[in-house]
């Protein structure tokens, strides 16, 4: 099911779309359970005045613009006030990517084009794929106004909600930037250089989780638990140079150990991803 439908305004060209979200939240959930009886907590909503539990049709949304004072707005009064302006992704600039700190990228969604618009859509992205570009610009979701990102990706287009600037919080410390040593660099370096490789998603599972799940379908079964002693946490860092030539020669001792080798030469190297195709500059 769409999250949303709307249109994208690229200039005077109206995209008609529809938003999916692109990513899901697979966090195990536990419930709050009374100890003694072990039923589920209730949090009961309740008129402070008459003390009647309320359902939630005798719930209204209301703005307190002074002390105990409130002015009851609805959600027909709210959709109301949105134009199809607001109901727009209005594309304000292109940009590079680069240019966009990472503080503000928010949720992404899919973009898919509803009847009428798969023309349009994939003109837009494959303009800006081959720019290099993406745009940025605003839209309504919710009761707010948000900045938002259309990135292409692959050959799909994805809408990144952005935070606003108000809503980025400056960092409480400075970072300090001690002198760094020309042989410690070069060490670093080597050691990146080493660990570098293309990113590939499946390679990281949630461990913990996967855990988490083993240990309640244990109890679930009515085995016994026993809790592991906590690993020891590594000391400090007592000469950086030692610990850069220890990691760089435990990488150089594994690629080359027999079992990498052999699986080296059985395994192709992952694929590329082709660079971004910009279109040629043009002379005055």
């Amino acid at each position: 099911m769409a999250a949303r439908k709307g249109a994208i305004a690229f200039g005077l060209v109206y995209i008609p779309v529809e938003l999916y979200a692109a990513t899901q939240d697979d966090a195990v959930r536990f419930n709050q359970l009374a100890k003694d009886s072990m039923k589920r907590v209730r949090y009961v909503k309740t008129c402070p005045d008459c003390k009647r539990e309320l359902r939630p049709e005798d719930i209204v949304k209301g703005y307190q613009y002074e002390k105990g004072k409130y002015v009851v707005v609805t959600d027909e009064e709210l959709e109301a006030i949105k134009t199809s302006a607001d109901r727009a992704m209005k594309i304000v600039q292109f940009s590079d990517i680069e240019e966009v700190p990472p503080l503000y990228f928010e949720k992404p969604y899919q973009v898919i084009a509803q009847a009428g618009g798969e023309k349009p859509l994939e003109l837009l992205r494959r303009a800006m794929a081959d720019e290099g570009k993406i745009a940025i610009g605003t839209t309504v979701m919710g009761n707010s106004e948000t900045p938002i990102a259309l990135i292409p990706y692959e050959d799909d287009l994805v809408m990144m909600t952005l935070h606003f600037q108000s809503e980025v919080k400056d960092i409480p410390k400075s970072l300090q930037h001690p002198d760094v040593a020309d042989e410690e660099l070069s060490m670093a370096r080597k050691l990146i250089e080493s660990m570098t490789e293309p990113f590939d998603p499946a390679r990281f599972k949630n461990s913990y989780q996967e855990k988490l799940m083993d240990l309640i379908q244990r109890k679930v079964a009515g085995q016994q638990v026993v809790t592991e002693k906590p690993a020891e946490q590594p000391s400090n860092i007592i000469n950086l140079m030692d610990a850069l030539s220890a990691s760089l020669k435990a990488r150089e001792e594994a690629e080359t150990s027999p079992v990498d080798a052999d699986d080296a030469t059985n395994k192709e190297p992952p694929a590329k991803r082709p660079p971004r195709r910009r279109a040629p500059k043009k002379t005055a």
